[in-house]
């Protein structure tokens, strides 16, 4: 009788490289305490030394932009939904970015747009956060748009704007009031498209 094959065993992970491990930290500790974490804060967070970090960057700036571009496409991938779903009509695709958002600002721990605290914190607009976020915010705005005139509505570039406006003025509302939207951002949303002509 032969010996059974054993099984392959899995290689352990790679442990996250040092810049990983900063960015990681600088994402966790900036959205939640805000972009004047020190960089010892940071560094000590990360489990890196400030010598580590500044032969990966400039300054710790540099560091937030990096944060933000990282966690962009994640924060797109998880908002908006998957493009081959053909089952959603081009206004639930819409109204599914709002869904989503009153479903995180219910959560104890939700501080608003990460992009939009960004911005609002570091103030000039040239930061390279700013950049970051303004980037952002023009591919929800382009994505919101897409969908519109896919709708049939009747200026989509308006209509997204105003669905911008609406996403980035619910999720600070929740912010100020401590509290969910309760359907706000959705009906708000809702109404906007039926306005556009953007139908079911």
């Amino acid at each position: 009788m032969t010996n059974p094959t054993p099984a392959p065993t899995e290689r352990p992970a790679a442990p996250p490289s040092t810049r990983d491990r900063l960015l990681d930290a600088a994402a966790e500790l900036f959205y939640r305490e805000g972009v004047g974490v020190g960089v010892e804060a940071l560094c000590r967070t990360a489990g890196v030394s400030k010598r580590s970090m500044y032969q990966l960057f400039d300054s710790k700036d540099e560091v937030l932009a990096a944060s933000l571009e990282r966690s962009a496409l994640a924060y797109q991938a998880f908002l908006w939904p998957p493009s081959d779903d053909g089952d959603l009509s081009p206004r639930a695709r819409i109204l599914r970015v709002f869904e989503w958002l009153e479903e995180s600002a219910a959560a104890p721990d939700y501080r608003g747009c990460p992009f939009v605290a960004a911005a609002v914190e570091v103030k000039s607009p040239e930061h390279p956060a700013s950049l970051v976020a303004r980037r952002s915010k023009d591919a929800l705005t382009a994505y919101f748009e897409q969908e519109a005139e896919r709708g049939g509505a009747k200026d989509p570039a308006l209509l997204a704007r105003q669905l911008t406006v609406v996403f980035d003025g619910s999720s600070a509302r929740a912010v100020v009031q401590a509290q969910g939207l309760d359907g706000l951002a959705v009906t708000t949303a809702g109404a906007l498209l039926d306005s556009a002509g953007v139908r079911p």
